[in-house]
């Protein structure tokens, strides 16, 4: 298990559970099965290069650093191969973040849950613009003005909204 050898791990505990069926011998082996398990996905952390004990505010941090330097727009003149990646991995940072930036969905997914599984997840149809406009807002930069009464109030990035007057 140190050595992230999973498979070889999952069939050496399964030897062993067979010749001794203990509660102790299926406990590792269900450990090293979900183990297994969790290697075989993307790995949220790594995509936004945060450690598994990063705050709300690191990861946040950290998306809208990557968000920008894989930004579709910032590649308009690379070749069309280098903007198909570029636009894979904006997805997936944008998927990371909204795994990882909702604390219900990170518990589900530290603890190995399937993502089709987590509410309004989706599987992976999440638009990751809607979240980059979130932060940074619209073509215009950081804020916009909002519709209240010609413009009285401004929302930030994030949903905060102060209203002038």
């Amino acid at each position: 298990m140190d050595l992230e050898m999973y498979e070889e791990c999952v069939r050496d505990y399964e030897t062993v559970y067979k010749k001794e069926p203990k509660r102790a011998h299926k406990q590792f082996l269900e450990e090293a099965k979900l183990e297994l398990k969790k290697s075989k996905r993307k790995n949220f952390y790594k995509i936004l290069g945060v450690d598994k004990t990063a705050s709300e505010e690191e990861i946040k941090k950290a998306y809208r650093k990557r968000a920008l330097l894989h930004h579709p727009d910032r590649h308009t003149n690379a070749s069309e191969q280098e903007r198909k990646e570029e636009e894979k991995k904006f997805k997936e940072v944008g998927e990371a973040y909204s795994v990882l930036s909702d604390s219900k969905k990170r518990e589900r997914y530290d603890n190995g849950q399937d993502l089709e599984d987590m509410d309004g997840f989706g599987g992976g149809n999440i638009d990751p613009n809607h979240i980059f406009q979130c932060f940074f807002g619209g073509p215009g930069g950081g804020f916009r003005q909002s519709g209240y009464s010609g413009g009285h109030y401004s929302q930030f990035p994030g949903g905060f909204t102060f209203q002038f007057g």
